[in-house]
């Protein structure tokens, strides 16, 4: 099994950070009272006093410290403790114990002069770094933790204003998580103190002045094997009467960053029922790698696909959580841990946010709250809403970055694109998309409409039908927007389009070989510049010049995927029309030698890179051996490795490395950012030895040959119609995926602009941790690179917690559908198929076979375990899942349409695919043995 660490990571109330992390990795793991390695200032004779024991205070036992003197965090721990629920042990180091550490260090006086000149706050934190520990406070919180038992802790700040009702202070100040021994809990102590002058701590209070005081909590270290958040009202929706918990596997450090999948249940607080239950598959977690190291390790395969609470357990958290309320009076936020089956109550704060009700128009409608407003009612419960086929960029659900660059494409690039393909009037961009549930939506009646201009869709059925799953029948859909103007607007438009239809046929090939050329002259360009050495002026220029870029190459590139579009639909008609029976789902065979796609042509690549990898032994050893988080940089340290990097790898990353998942998707890494997944594409090739092939058309002679068959049969007028439509699918075909590296690049160099800000603002302490440029607005960055804004203005605390709440909300509820008419209702539950036996979804490739289920969740983390023949089961795919085509059986899917990524792959595969099947991924597990059927869209367990 393969392990991906990561570097500490926050929790929902601290961030984990400092130098206490690195000590406590390089100090002999403690578990109870195992001795460990002294620091300078605890030598080894450990005194049993503790000359400043009244500064500290055993939680939940009698003390004198008054609840300023805890700390917000530390306060509510003791009262929860006391009242006896189940917290871990933990004793709080008081605010005077570090006041008293600022005196005998003679850091008090150079503090208050640093404050009164104002100096930055990185100067105060890094002299408390320095210092060590004055003798008798070290020998006071040694003993301490002797007296706990010395287990691995968990050291966590806790200042005087954290959990209040009115402010949470959430993520201001550090922790240091999993410690073990007596020199890395001093040095965490003093991380924890010094982010009292953290730049975000400081931003959060109000800006400059005395920093005040604070104390630290050490606390009993909980190795969770499930943990999570449980809120006593729901936190977006609003609705009464509810419990809601997030779960995830392991600690909560990986679901508060966003890095895992979690488990959604929502519980009625009358009664303990499960009202509401969403169970997903798991296949990463946060846990502890080794002391101080917090990092990723995969799911054991047997708890993937199972709730992680059982009802029982859901039920007595419910009862834990109720009686925090209750104790309180108010609604509490409340962190919780799993570990043998007992649960641990780590944290409880007021909700300090009103709940946004989702059951608004605008919440049920993709069109922004100004059109609302503004289009007539039969027009806004009359349009017609789809995600299918606007390229796989798309597909999925979006961060809040991704979503408002989503926007900045429609405002700046979609209607340009238009116009590109001939059409005079592009009318009003913001009604082209729309937005629904963190997802992007193709309104199709106003395209539809627009697209009246064109001759090939003029009748709106040639568009409406292609973008439409079978949630919506056409037979009773009418186009609230009508048919575009006839008369004279008619004609300018038609006269229009065929000039601009002319000319690109003229240019298209010409166009095709400038975007290439100028594709790798940016890509090479942005690989010599050095980003984190530029400040805001030369970014600003920088992500100027990206965009305009980006601008010029959507525009250039979509008359090739909008006339490879309509080839493929005209071939379509005519085969049905001309071929009949023998027709059926002949037209995805009837195409040229696809080979040199880029999507497929990667895989090919990669097989490449796996033999020449197989030839150089020490090659092949780094990739098979180390980490794969540390391939990259082992290949590079050695000089076999080095000499592959600069011959192999160096090649393929640049014809390929900007590849990656959902590629609009501004957070997510590119091939090129993180060469993990190609490493294990390398893996699994060299392991089952496929040959060339195997990997390029394993049937591809068969189905040439069914083409020329069935084509000798038709009359020679029609046959050479449908060679000529197969000529012209060919060449739209080509040049759109020459094209769209081009496209792809452009995303890639706008996000190297972005990621850059984002890691300045963390810097500066305007965010705090890179998982956070996720709730970023793309327009925002922009505005803040012009010198509109400054950066704590531009990117405020509070909204960028709201969009953290409204993602996460979003990604709680079922998958919207493919496609809608009017308004969907978010809070709708999708069940799904009985049993789960039989699903009825798209067929996409024929054929049919009968293999062993595999859901992939992440592709990354799972490509390794993929075996050769198994059927792929997933929610979607796009360009970067085309490596495991080609090894896989079949290829099973929860959305797509004939067009999308999963059914034009799986077809140049000859593997059988069926798509839309809306809940393969829920009532599937893996290891099921499964009948794919692609020629009736049949997916069937077959056995347990």
């Amino acid at each position: 099994m393969t392990t991906k660490a990561t570097t500490d990571t926050p929790t929902a109330d601290d961030t984990a950070t400092g130098p206490a992390a690195t000590a406590a990795a390089d100090t002999p793991e403690s578990t109870g009272s195992t001795e460990s390695t002294e620091s300078p200032q605890a030598t080894t004779d450990r005194p049993a006093d503790a000359p400043h024991a009244d500064l500290v205070a055993v939680l939940g036992r009698p003390h004198t410290a008054t609840p300023d003197e805890l700390g917000g965090k530390g306060a509510r721990l003791d009262e929860l403790t006391a009242a006896g629920l189940p917290v871990p042990p933990a004793f709080c180091l008081t605010t005077g114990l570090f006041d008293l550490f600022l005196r005998e260090s003679g850091l008090a006086a150079e503090i208050r002069a640093a404050e009164a000149r104002a100096e930055p706050a990185l100067t105060v934190r890094e002299a408390i770094l320095a210092r060590d520990v004055p003798e008798p406070i070290a020998r006071t919180i040694l003993a301490a933790y002797e007296d706990l038992g010395r287990p691995r802790v968990a050291v966590r700040s806790s200042a005087p204003r954290e959990d209040s009702a009115e402010r949470s202070f959430a993520g201001q100040h550090d922790t240091v998580l999993d410690v073990s021994g007596d020199a890395a809990l001093l040095d965490a102590v003093k991380v924890c103190w010094a982010s009292l002058w953290s730049d975000r701590a400081a931003a959060y209070r109000s800006g400059p002045g005395p920093a005040g005081s604070i104390a630290v909590v050490v606390q009993e270290m909980v190795p969770a094997d499930v943990s999570g958040v449980l809120f006593t009202v729901d936190p977006i929706g609003g609705r009464p009467n509810r419990l809601v918990v997030e779960a995830c596997c392991g600690l909560g450090e990986g679901l508060v960053s966003g890095r895992v999948s979690s488990d959604f249940f929502v519980v009625d607080d009358r009664t303990l029922d499960v009202v509401e239950e969403r169970v997903r598959y798991k296949v990463t977690k946060c846990a502890s790698l080794s002391p101080g190291r917090i990092g990723m390790t995969k799911v054991d395969a047997a708890d993937r696909d199972a709730p992680c609470l059982t009802r029982d357990q859901l039920a007595a958290l419910a009862r834990l959580a109720l009686d925090v309320r209750d104790r309180y009076g108010t609604e509490q936020d409340i962190e919780w841990a799993l570990r043998d089956g007992t649960l641990h109550l780590l944290q409880a704060r007021p909700i300090t946010t009103r709940p946004r009700p989702e059951t608004s128009d605008d919440a049920r409608s993709p069109y922004l709250p100004q059109h609302l407003k503004e289009l007539p009612d039969a027009t806004r419960h009359g349009t017609l809403w789809s995600r299918m086929d606007i390229g796989e960029i798309f597909v999925g659900l979006m961060s809040p970055l991704g979503l408002s660059f989503a926007r900045h494409y429609q405002d700046h690039v979609h209607g340009d694109c238009a116009a590109a393909l001939g059409v005079r009037d592009t009318g009003d961009v913001g009604l082209h998309m729309g937005f629904f549930q963190g997802h992007v939506y193709l309104n199709i009646s106003y395209t539809a409409y627009l697209l009246g201009q064109a001759v090939p869709t003029r009748d709106q059925r040639h568009f409406t039908r292609r973008f439409v799953s079978e949630e919506v029948d056409l037979a009773t859909y009418e186009n609230p927007f009508g048919t575009f103007p006839g008369g004279m607007a008619d004609l300018l438009s038609t006269t229009h389009w065929l000039r601009a239809t002319g000319n690109e046929m003229l240019v298209m090939k010409g166009r095709a070989r400038d975007m290439a050329e100028a594709r790798l002259y940016e890509f090479d360009r942005a690989r010599r510049l050095d980003l984190t050495r530029m400040g805001r002026r030369e970014l600003h220029a920088e992500l100027t010049r990206y965009l305009d870029y980006f601008h010029d190459a959507h525009v250039g590139y979509m008359p090739y995927y909008i006339n490879a579009f309509g080839f493929y639909g005209i071939l379509t008609e005519l085969c049905a029309k001309w071929l009949g029976s023998a027709g059926d789902n002949l037209q995805n065979r009837i195409k040229t030698d696809m080979s040199s796609l880029r999507t497929v042509a990667s895989a090919q690549e990669i097989w490449s890179e796996t033999q020449a990898a197989k030839a150089r032994p020490r090659v092949k050893e780094i990739i098979e051996a180390a980490p794969l988080e540390e391939v990259a940089d082992k290949l590079r340290a050695d000089p076999d490795g080095e000499a592959f990097w600069q011959s192999q790898m160096e090649p393929f990353l640049r014809a390929n490395g900007t590849r990656g998942r959902q590629e609009m998707e501004l957070t997510h890494q590119r091939w090129i950012d993180d060469p993990s997944y190609i490493f294990q594409m390398i893996r699994r090739y060299a392991a089952d030895g496929f040959t060339a092939d195997d990997i390029m058309g394993r049937s591809r002679a068969r189905q040439e040959g069914d083409t020329r068959a069935v084509l000798k049969k038709l009359p020679l007028p029609q046959r050479k119609t449908l060679e000529g439509l197969i000529s012209m699918y060919a060449l739209c075909s080509e040049l759109r995926e020459t094209t769209r590296m081009s496209m792809i690049t452009s995303i890639w160099l706008v996000r190297n602009v972005v990621y850059e800000v984002g890691r300045q603002l963390v810097d500066e302490g305007v965010l705090h941790s890179l998982d956070e440029v996720a709730f970023l607005d793309f327009a925002d960055v922009r505005g803040y690179l012009a010198g509109e804004l400054p950066a704590r203005e531009a990117f405020s605390r509070p909204v960028i917690e709201e969009r953290r709440r409204v993602h996460e909300y979003h990604n709680r509820l079922p998958e919207p559908p493919l496609t809608f008419v009017g308004e969907h209702d978010c809070t709708r539950a999708v069940r799904p198929v009985k049993e789960g036996t039989r699903l009825e979804g798209l067929g996409s490739s024929p054929g049919r076979i009968v293999g062993r289920a595999r859901i992939v969740e992440d592709l990354v983390w799972q490509a390794d375990e993929f075996q050769a023949g198994e059927i792929l089961v997933t929610r979607h795919t796009d360009a970067s899942w085309t490596p495991l085509f080609a090894i896989a059986g079949g290829v099973v899917t929860d959305i797509g349409s004939m067009l999308s990524h999963s059914s034009i792959v799986s077809r140049e595969f000859n593997v059988p695919s069926v798509v839309n099947t809306k809940y393969a991924t829920q009532v599937i597990n893996t290891g099921d043995m499964v009948m794919v059927d692609g020629d009736t869209g049949v997916v069937e367990v077959v056995e347990g």
